[in-house]
Parts: C-alpha cells; structure tokens; sequence
C-alpha cells in the first residue's frame, strides 16, 4: 500500500510540523483541529517555518506554495474519509487520545491505517480499541518534525507486516529514518533520555551546580547539543512528568520516580518555554 494523503489530528507544534513535513514531500493532507483558530494557528506556524527554510536555502519560493496549497484546514472529522493514512498527534494524555482514536475509528474505512504519534503509551492498548487493531501502529516523531529526522515506528501485538511496511516507505518517502521498535513504555529514545533529564533535576534539587552549570557539563563533557535542563524547558515540563509518571506507573520500579522539584515546577505553572518560564526564563 503506498500512501498518497494524510489526514492529521491537532494543529499544534507536533500536528503542524509532520503536516509540513507531508506536504513538502508531496503528500495531499488534512490537518484537523477544535476550531478555525487553532488550524489558522497551526498553518501560520507552517508558513514561517516553511520561510526559515527559504531563507537557509533548503527550500524555493515555489516548493513553499505548492506545499501550503497542499494542506486543508479543517475542524470536521467527515473530511479523513478516503485518505491512506491518519496521525493523530493530540497531547499526550490517554484519555484524550482514546476520544480522538474512537472518532478516526468510526469516521474512515478500513482501508486506512491509523496511527498514533505518541512518546510513551501503549500501542497495543491503543489498538485494543480499534475495530482493525492489525492496521493501527505507532509513528513517533521528534520535536521539530520538519528538523528531525527519525521517526520511532511502534508495532503493536496485533499490528500487521503490511502496515509495518507500508509506514517504513512512507516515513523514508518524507525523508526520514525510521527505526522499528517494539512496545514498551518510552520505547527506546524516550526510555533512554526522560530518566537521564530527571535525574538532572534532582542533581539540580540537590544543589550539587547551578543549572547553567549542569547544561555546560553535558554539553561539553558528552557531546550533547543542547543541555538536559534546557532540553526539559524545550519539550515541557509537564509533558517530561508525564512521560516520567508513564514508566514509573507500568514499571514499578523506584529508578523511574520523578524528580520533586519538577513536580513542584510543573504545579507551580512554570512548563518551560511555552510559558516564559522553566528552569530558565524565556521571552514570550
């Protein structure tokens, strides 16, 4: 099966960008959001990332529009009808996954191969749901889709080589490596790099060096482009608890608890750059 249209659920940072990097690659999409507010958002998001990448010269004037005339705003779920392949790329809470998954579920045919761009739930319970569980897999992007270039693609138990395969060629067909992984909390990026950014808060809480401190000492003693308290602000740190929250709930095991202070962080409203203010301050 070759994937010629994508349909995508949420028209934030993660939806836009993978609607981005779609169209780019020549694929029809429609990006689906609550209201006109959050898809002209979302699109307006596209267009300056897409004049970034003018402006480094990695993309023409004229890519630029073809891609934009490719990507339909909607905020009606009727429009996935028809199309290969549907992201849902909502927050990362079970619930409101689960809600959108039943939507997707009910409104296309069972030709079309559902996925989920989550970074740390269960692919195989969130196939459960589906009424063709064999066509449902996992497509984890990074932040920011357009930029990075892998993509963890999550078999379920229940997930069919067919599908496997037909979400391997389509994430090299938009210019990404995708590497397969099997179910598990966090999967592999994830599992790796949540538990080495909390333990940076608790050396934080600790008081054992300053978080610039702690960020150079990464940055320069392992080679990392960005330090592990930086990296929380820049991905949030409500999602790097609740991400923490996932593995240590299914693990059971002390090594995944999470840090106090980035409790307190998050109860206290400071997410990191979305909200001006995380372990650093930022212009908002």
């Amino acid at each position: 099966m070759k994937i010629k249209s994508v349909g995508i659920i949420g028209a934030g940072t993660m939806g836009n960008g993978i609607a981005q990097v779609c169209a780019v690659a020549g694929l029809d999409v429609v990006m689906i959001d609550i209201n006109e507010a959050a898809i002209d958002r979302g699109i307006a998001n596209i267009q300056r990332s897409l004049d970034r990448l003018i402006k480094k010269e990695t993309l023409t004037e004229a890519q630029k529009d073809l891609a934009l005339k490719r990507i339909k705003g909607s905020t009606t779920y009727a429009d996935l009808k028809g199309l290969s392949l549907v992201i849902e790329a909502a927050t990362e809470n079970q619930a409101i996954k689960e809600k959108i998954l039943k939507l997707i579920d009910e409104t296309v045919g069972k030709e079309t191969i559902i996925a989920t761009n989550t970074s740390s739930l269960s692919i195989t319970q969130l196939a459960a749901l589906n009424s063709s569980p064999e066509r449902f897999i996992g497509m984890h992007f990074f932040n920011p889709p357009p930029l990075m270039a892998l993509v963890e693609v999550i078999r379920g138990l229940q997930t069919s080589d067919q599908t496997h395969e037909a979400i391997i060629a389509m994430a090299k067909a938009i210019g990404k490596e995708p590497i397969t992984v099997k179910n598990s909390p966090g999967f592999v990026v994830n599992r790796i790099l949540l538990p080495m950014i909390n333990e940076a808060f608790f050396v934080l809480a600790e008081g054992l060096a300053s978080a610039e401190d702690i960020d150079a000492g990464m940055k320069l003693g392992c080679n990392q482009p960005i330090g592990p308290l930086a990296l929380a602000d820049l991905i949030g740190l409500d999602t790097c608890l609740a991400i923490m929250e996932v593995y240590f709930n299914n693990f059971n095991d002390s090594k995944y608890r999470p840090c106090p202070l980035l409790r307190e962080m998050v109860a206290a409203g400071y997410l990191g750059r979305k909200t001006g203010r995380g372990v650093y301050h930022y212009d908002t």
